[in-house]
């Protein structure tokens, strides 16, 4: 059953198609034609660099309605991935899609190792450069006191 613009309340949970990424988030087409934005901040519980690493175009994904101001609707898929966790009470680490190391939902083309070696260097740099954040967060006031 479609749902329309105005039936869209927040806190609702709804499947939707992704339509196109940006650098700040991802468009995503709801049943009924509505169109919202998941923030990139509101993609995935860990830090998201990039918006491609997580969805793709044309992927279905469920989100929840953080807002809807006219015609803008405020969406997130981490908060409708917890709230699904929550109510199945199972831990992530059951969740087939779930990758414990990358803290995100993963294809299940990661899960069988089937990357490619551009894949997996992807990976690694992205996994490794999370690692390092905190050392240089420390790192960087101290070196600007340096110049002073």
């Amino acid at each position: 059953m479609p749902i329309e613009q105005s039936n869209i309340i927040p806190g609702q949970v709804i499947e939707g198609k992704v339509q196109g990424i940006t650098k700040f988030g991802a468009f995503v087409e709801l049943p009924g034609g509505a169109v919202g934005l998941v923030h990139i901040s509101e993609i995935a519980d860990t830090y998201v660099r990039d918006v491609k690493d997580f969805i793709n175009e044309g992927d279905t994904v469920k989100v929840k309605v953080l807002n809807q101001d006219g015609k803008k609707i405020g969406l997130s898929i981490k908060q409708a991935v917890t709230r699904e966790d929550n109510t199945e009470k199972a831990p992530p680490s059951r969740n087939r899609n779930f990758d414990k190391r990358a803290g995100s939902l993963q294809s299940n083309k990661i899960q069988n190792n089937e990357l490619s070696l551009d894949d997996k260097i992807a990976r690694f740099l992205k996994e490794s450069d999370e690692r390092m954040q905190p050392l240089k967060n420390r790192l960087e006031p101290k070196r600007r006191n340096r110049f002073v």
